[in-house]
């Protein structure tokens, strides 16, 4: 007995990338949950989906990485960049192609999540919690350096109760910032998932004071309904340095 449900093509839409996407109806299985048939016909119909596969992404979440960069113009060809909570890998395929470009070039990509996901090419991918005690050494060992770039786009499991999901982003982000501090060079830039109100007002001070800039964005990729947004920190000061 087949337990999947069959799509009907209904209308067209603007896809991602200006063309059009023929949108599909997700019709209703046996055994499927209501949410489950929610969340697949959003997928089909996704532009952004759609535009990811066209391109060899791995996810459409490649696209939010983008238009940040394309913003804040923090993945410079040569750059070295740790990429926190990167599975599939489609952050860490964006930052391969900004910082190596396709000539190969002298920038370095790391990445690691708690999942098992297919190395990218080019980059240096690696299976772990980040949150262990020994993911931190870890990591120095295989950046070999300092970093220029550290991105986190790690999301706790939501429970649905938007203080406690709050709570449960910004410890994430307590703890990539904290990695952060320690391996960014001076000048270097750390970018983040939020939840929309943005930081905590501790960690946003703490922000101000280790970085030149720090601003909230929400990138066009992110869905509508998504209360994801992202704080973007450039011009890292250094350890020890004094706020200017």
């Amino acid at each position: 007995m087949k337990s999947g449900g069959k799509t009907g093509k209904t209308r067209t839409g603007a896809g991602a990338g200006g063309g059009r996407v023929l949108a599909e109806r997700v019709k209703t299985a046996r055994g499927r949950k209501p949410s489950s048939t929610r969340w697949l016909q959003r997928q089909l119909n996704d532009p952004y989906v759609h535009e990811a596969r066209r391109q060899g992404y791995r996810s459409r979440a490649a696209f939010k990485l983008r238009e940040l960069d394309d913003r804040f113009h923090f993945l410079k060809p040569g750059a070295r960049v740790v990429d926190l909570g990167a599975a599939p890998g489609g952050w860490t395929q964006v930052a391969v192609e900004r910082v190596k470009g396709k000539g190969g070039g002298r920038g370095s990509v790391l990445g690691i999540d708690i999942l098992e996901w297919d190395p990218v090419p080019d980059a240096t991918c690696l299976v772990g919690d980040f949150l262990a005690e020994d993911s931190e050494e870890r990591l120095r060992q295989a950046l070999g350096g300092q970093a220029d770039v550290v991105l986190s786009d790690m999301a706790a499991p939501t429970t649905g109760h938007p203080a406690t999901d709050h709570l449960r982003i910004i410890a994430l982000v307590e703890v990539a910032l904290d990695f952060a501090v320690g391996v960014l060079a001076p000048g270097g830039t750390f970018v983040a998932k939020v939840f929309q109100g943005g930081t905590e007002k501790t960690l946003l001070d703490r922000l101000k004071r280790d970085f030149v800039s720090v601003r909230h964005a929400k990138p066009k990729a992110s869905r509508a309904e998504s209360a994801e947004t992202y704080v973007v920190a450039v011009g890292f000061r250094g350890p020890g340095l004094p706020p200017a």
